[in-house]
């Protein structure tokens, strides 16, 4: 596992918990592993096509933590001055993206479930969508 490089963001590790053949438990707590209270909980799957790109956005307020429960997607962060790519291939590794990180989500397998964990209801008013706005808005914060 490569170290992130980008601001605002971190790998979760869960550990794994392995109980012989019945199978392995990856535990996720809120306050403990998981650094906010979740509001919202979604997944993504069905992925069926390989250009898909799923994200392209940052969030105001939002924080969020990606597990790949299953198969594997590539995830590009970017917090206005660094971007970097990563595979999330693991069901106990994820990675917790604070606000301002612009974020995309692609090469995914075709088993591919996508866990988000969300500190925040949705609120389109929340998002960013378009890049040269991200960058502007991270140029007046700093």
């Amino acid at each position: 596992m490569e170290s992130l490089q980008v601001s605002n963001c971190a790998y979760i590790d869960l550990g794994r918990i392995k109980d012989g053949v019945d199978g392995v438990l990856s535990v996720a707590e809120c306050g403990r592993q998981i650094p906010f209270d979740v509001k919202r909980v979604y997944y993504i799957y069905g992925l069926s096509a390989p250009q898909a790109i799923r994200g392209r956005h940052a969030h105001k307020h939002n924080r969020q933590v990606l597990f790949c429960i299953n198969g594997s997607f590539n995830l590009l962060l970017d917090d206005g001055t660094h971007r970097q790519e990563v595979t999330l291939d693991r069901p106990d590794l994820g990675v917790y993206m604070d606000v301002m990180l612009w974020h995309e989500m692609s090469a995914f397998s075709p088993n591919c479930i996508l866990l988000v964990l969300a500190s925040d209801h949705y609120d389109e008013a929340d998002y960013i969508r378009d890049y040269e706005a991200f960058i502007d808005c991270v140029k007046r914060n700093k």
